[in-house]
């Protein structure tokens, strides 16, 4: 059994090498255009029908330390011009800390209705993007390797 293991644990490391060279990358830059679809596609309804936006905000989506239009204008911003970077990777992490706090917002401030699976995996993704950076398939890396070519990241 012994002599098994032995020989298994240099491919399971093998295995492992290869995931990380490829797997992570793809799976870092899935999160990113996921991210994305949802939160520039909220903006681009809310640019939309902007009356509807402001009604919005005033009403359903009240936020208790905000006036209306400041709320709606905030959240648009964040949805198209953060997700935008978030998607490409440039200053993602940063980019990704208006959007948690939107997602933030939304799950604990605008009630029972909003707190749903669904923000709370939003959540969780953009944690992973402020924890891990946006991966190799990004701006941030490419800057990164350009100006740190020492770096071992």
């Amino acid at each position: 059994m012994y002599a098994l293991l032995v020989r298994l644990v240099p491919v399971a490391d093998c295995i492992v090498r290869g995931l990380d060279a490829w797997a992570a990358p793809v799976a870092d830059l899935l999160i990113r255009v996921a991210l994305f679809g949802v939160f520039f596609g909220a903006g681009l309804a809310k640019v939309a029908d902007w009356n509807g936006t402001l009604t919005l905000f005033a009403h359903d989506y009240a936020v208790p330390v905000l006036p209306a239009a400041t709320a709606a204008t905030m959240a648009a911003f964040d949805e198209l011009v953060a997700a935008t970077l978030l998607l490409v990777g440039l200053g993602a992490r940063l980019a990704a800390l208006p959007l948690l706090a939107q997602a933030l917002v939304i799950q604990f401030s605008l009630g029972p209705a909003y707190n749903t699976l669904e923000h709370w995996l939003w959540i969780v993704l953009l944690l992973t993007v402020i924890a891990r950076g946006p991966g190799l398939l990004s701006l941030d890396h490419m800057v990164r390797r350009r100006l740190l070519p020492d770096s071992p990241l």
